[in-house]
Order: structure tokens, then sequence, then C-alpha cells
């Protein structure tokens, strides 16, 4: 963990504002994508099966395992914020791609950029964050602007999902997907506003970023706690983070209109909303008040999900709060643990911890549903693991 040197408050206190005002409007323009909440309508409505839909979100998780650990060593070894302005740009193309030729291999492309640029992304930003508030003294505010920045972000998905209904009605997929390359466009343009105070690491680009891959990975072998902070992070992120691709075909199988999806989805979004605003009080909470919100959440996923019902919608909405809200706390027990100039990579071997999870949530996802169950089975099924995540931490409540 780095040490902060001592700033005035003035200089602190703005240099806090622009990064924040930088992280709020990025994090919400990242979500605000239209496409979002019915891109799963429209492989269906394209006429994939459920084991293709599951094998594009396998390829989009595989994309950013393979890239993930490398890309994060790249962002310490040059610049993060270059990463996190390039890469909207080619999950534009992508979107553009689907609504333009919508097939199989036209989705899978789309997704292989976006894992690209999911990968780009990951590790990067929070590396960004956590140094500059670091750098100006505020590293102890990092989980409460992180779970802002999260809520921006679930409220962008929120009135995309409000806005996609009746742009779909006005325009189809081809207006919701125009809609979505401008965000993208304009997420880009945001992104080359977040400060950067860091050099880059000298030698050649290619040697810094093998060097500083390898600086981390024996980090990582030397400290047990951040190999427990790491490994908490996919467990938490990585079922939840699958589950929410299918939300849209469980909310359709309650039996509303095509038209009221969108809407339900958005009552889901609203407890990863709350979770997200309720990360400051949570920093006070130990491993076992972690292992409490885990379970109780998932208890309320698998209800939720199996009455099959609107109603039950609202207890899937409540799990995803819980979810989220433990998230973002892992995260920040992470940060706290690793070290500055290898912070992006650490950060990307957990990001790649989760999509490896995530690929076998697919998988066994694809299973269950092939076999006839229903969505809802599918759901109250991965509620499992975040029971077995809780105990754990209540065991090790003194961890």
């Amino acid at each position: 963990m780095t040490l902060s040197p001592a700033r005035a408050p003035g200089v602190a206190t703005t240099g806090v504002r622009r990064l924040t005002a930088t992280l709020y409007g990025y994090a919400f323009l990242d979500d605000f994508v239209l496409l979002y909440p019915v891109y799963a309508l429209l492989f269906s409505d394209t006429g994939l099966s459920i084991w293709q839909i599951s094998s594009l979100f396998a390829l989009w998780s595989l994309t950013g395992i393979v890239l993930e650990v490398p890309s994060g060593a790249w962002a310490d070894a040059v610049s993060r914020r270059l990463l996190l302005w390039v890469g909207p740009l080619l999950t534009a193309a992508g979107f553009a791609l689907w609504v333009i030729a919508p097939s199989y291999w036209a989705f899978a492309l789309g997704f292989v950029l976006w894992g690209v640029r999911g990968a780009l992304g990951s590790g990067a930003l929070e590396a960004l964050v956590y140094d500059e508030l670091d750098r100006l003294g505020a590293a102890d505010r990092y989980a409460r602007i992180v779970g802002r920045a999260q809520a921006a972000g679930m409220i962008a998905v929120m009135a995309a999902m409000g806005l996609a209904g009746p742009v779909l009605d006005l325009g189809g997929y081809p207006a919701v997907g125009a809609a979505s390359v401008l965000v993208c466009v304009l997420t880009s343009v945001v992104a080359t506003r977040f400060p950067e105070h860091r050099e880059a690491l000298p030698g050649p680009k290619h040697a810094s970023t093998l060097a500083t891959l390898r600086a981390g990975l024996t980090e990582l072998r030397r400290d047990r706690s951040v190999r427990g902070a790491m490994l908490l992070v996919p467990a938490v992120g990585a079922v939840w983070g699958a589950l929410d691709e299918y939300t849209p075909l469980l909310v359709r199988d309650t039996g509303v209109a095509e038209q009221t999806v969108p809407y339900l989805l958005l009552v889901i979004w609203v407890g990863p909303a709350i979770g997200s605003l309720l990360t400051g009080a949570g920093e006070r909470m130990g491993s076992a008040g972690l292992g409490v919100v885990l379970a109780g959440a998932s208890v309320a996923l698998a209800v939720g999900a199996l009455m099959g019902t609107p109603a039950g919608i609202g207890l899937v909405a409540v799990a995803f709060g819980g979810f989220q809200l433990v998230n973002v706390l892992a995260d920040a027990r992470l940060q706290d643990r690793i070290d500055g100039a290898r912070r992006a990579t650490l950060t990307s071997v957990a990001s790649m911890g989760t999509e490896t999870a995530t690929v076998a949530v697919f998988a066994v996802y694809a299973v269950i549903g092939g076999a006839g169950a229903a969505h809802a089975v599918a759901f109250a099924v991965f509620a499992v693991p975040y029971l077995v995540t809780a105990g754990v931490l209540v065991v090790r409540r003194g961890a």
C-alpha cells in the first residue's frame, strides 16, 4: 500500500473534484447504452438459440480472459488514460456492426471488440482513480467515490432502460444501435479529461510491460492478504455479472408484454444503484457482515426468481443490490492491499478470475437451459455459490 504525500487542502479539494466529476460523467455515459436492455432480445429475434446466445457471452468473457492481465500490465507501463479513451471506440464499432448486419458472426465480432474494450478499461480505471486519490491524500475515500460512480452507472442503465422501449418502438434496433454508438464516442471524449500524474516506466514499452507483469505476479505469490482479497472479487462478481445477461429472458418469462421488459429491468437495477450508494456505510462491516449480506441476497435471488411474477423481480433487485454492495467493498479491500506501481496489473488479475468464473457460469447456464429448465430455475441454482462464499466469510470473520 502506498503512502500519500501531504497536499495543500485547496489543491487536494480541487483535484478530487476534477477527478470525481470526470469519473461520474464517464461512469454514466459508459452505461447509458440503449442496446444493453434489449440486445439479448435482438439475438433471440435474429433466431439464435440459447446455446448460441450463451456462446456469445462466453466468447465475450474469453476475450477478456486472454487480454485482461496483459492489458493491466500495459496500463501500468504506459498510460492508463490512453486505454480508457481507446476502449469505448472499439465498442462503438461493435455495436454498429450488430445493427447493420445482424447475424451470429457479426454478434461474435462485436463481442470480441467489446471484450477488448473491457480488458483495456478493467484495472486501468481502478488504478488511475485510486492512485490519483492517493496522490491527493484521499485514498480513504476510494470506496465511497467508486460506489457513487457505480451508482451513476446504474442510474444510466435505468435511464437507458426507460428510453429503450420508446426508441425501439419508433425506430427499431437501428435507432437503438445508433444512439448507443453515439454514447460510446462521447464516453471516449470524457475519458480524455481524466487527470493522470504518473511517469511511464523507463525503457522499451514491451520490456516495461513484461517487467511489470512479473513483479505483480511475484507480489501475488508472496502476499497472502493480497491473494485473499483478490479471490473475493471473482467470488462475488462473477455469478450475478453473468446472470445479468439473462435478466431480459427471466423477465419475459413472467408473462409481461415485450414492451414492458425494459421497465421491469429498470426495477432490477434500482437494487444495484442503492447498493452502490451504501458503500460508505458498508465500509464499517467486517468479513462476517459481508457474509450475512451475501447470504440474504442469495435467498432473495432464489425466491424472487422462482416466484415467476413481476413482484418476484423486486426480490431479484434486492439480491443484485446486496451483491453490488459487497462487490465494491471487495474491490476496495484489494486496492488497499496492493502496491501502486502494479495496481492495474493485479486488479486485472482479479478481473481475469472474474471473467474465468463468468465463462463457467455461462456454460452451466447453457446446460441448465438446454435441459429444458426455466430461466427461474437457473437463477435459483446460482444462488448456491453465494451461500458457500457467505459461509466462508463468516467462518473467517477475523480475516
